[in-house]
């Protein structure tokens, strides 16, 4: 099977290709540059070119392009987050619509951001309620769920009746991976600051990244899944109980609370934005569970303790 993943550079990427690469699949990944093998294969992220003609032939296809979250929310940066997303999957789609042979299923990468701020009730996918109008949250958290709105409307126009599209509506992917979400809250865990974060009472949704693999082999598997599924383990946790969680996972005594303005101070100097620690995420991946999946970590000890197991690991082989 050949699997072509744009975007596929970074570290969700990466477990990607690894995992279908270790099956016998062949790994195709558009990128900004190229190399030798054609494993990695050029593109721009938004005008086709001869890069499509990896996707014709290919079984699935799994775009992952975006540009990072993780930075201040300035015009500049929510303009390049929305146009790297809604490009790149105009891009996808026509590339799609032109092959002769259109891969089966197309997943596309999206964020459980677009959920509303809430903590009365986990948003499901028929269900949930979309951000955006919140009367608690701050009115700049509505550009993420604008972009995020504007992603998955260009999934849906796109023009592939012969192609399955599924929209990932993706939490937190935990990893031991260095410089990945798991690997900063564990850094700060370890120096005593994995606290309580404005009272802690927002709920952190996340998946383990062994089971975001098996979810994604999943759905190409799953002919009879399409639209919007919400990718996240069964039991989001309040903030603070989520970092508790951690410290004993990694034997830290003592974590630190923060205010919002020692939130918001750090955020600046770290150039990253308050939402991504502050806005509450209870997501519930309830069309996965009605299709039978079964979660390897659906608890976050269980996950906690083996992701600090294999951070020694990765930090051993260093």
């Amino acid at each position: 099977m050949k699997v072509v993943i744009p975007g596929g550079t970074g570290q969700i990427g990466q477990q990607l290709s690894n995992a279908f690469r270790a099956r016998g699949h062949r790994v195709v990944v558009l990128s900004r540059d190229s190399d030798a093998d054609h494993a990695r294969v050029a593109w721009d992220g938004k005008t086709l070119g001869p890069w499509a003609s990896e996707i014709d032939g290919a079984a699935v296809v799994i775009n992952l392009a975006g540009r990072s979250v993780n930075c201040r929310y300035t015009r500049a940066n929510l303009q390049a987050m929305m146009d790297s997303r809604v490009d790149s999957t105009r891009a996808v789609g026509l590339a799609i619509a032109q092959a002769a042979r259109p891969p089966s299923v197309w997943l596309q990468m999206s964020t459980a951001t677009i959920y509303a701020h809430r903590f009365d009730a986990p948003n499901d996918e028929a269900t949930g309620v979309l951000g955006g109008t919140e009367p608690d949250a701050p009115a700049s958290w509505a550009n993420s769920v604008a972009i995020a709105q504007a992603w998955e409307k260009t999934l849906a126009e796109a023009n592939t009746p012969m192609t399955r599209k599924v929209a990932l509506r993706t939490t937190m992917v935990m990893s031991p991976d260095p410089d990945g979400i798991f690997d900063v809250l564990l850094g700060l865990t370890r120096k005593g600051l994995g606290g309580a974060i404005h009272g802690g009472q927002q709920f952190v949704s996340w998946i383990h990244d062994r089971d975001f693999v098996r979810v994604i082999e999943f759905l190409i598997e799953r002919s009879d899944i399409a639209g919007a599924v919400n990718i996240g383990a069964p039991t989001p946790l309040p903030q603070h109980e989520f970092m508790t969680v951690l410290r004993s996972a990694a034997g830290a005594r003592v974590g630190l609370p923060a205010t919002r303005w020692m939130v918001e101070l750090g955020a600046f100097f770290l150039r990253t934005d308050t939402e991504l620690i502050l806005k509450s995420r209870r997501v519930s991946p309830k069309r996965l569970i009605d299709a039978g999946f079964r979660f390897e970590f659906p608890q976050w000890p269980e996950a906690a303790r083996d992701l600090v197991a294999r951070s020694r690991e990765v930090c051993a082989s260093r």
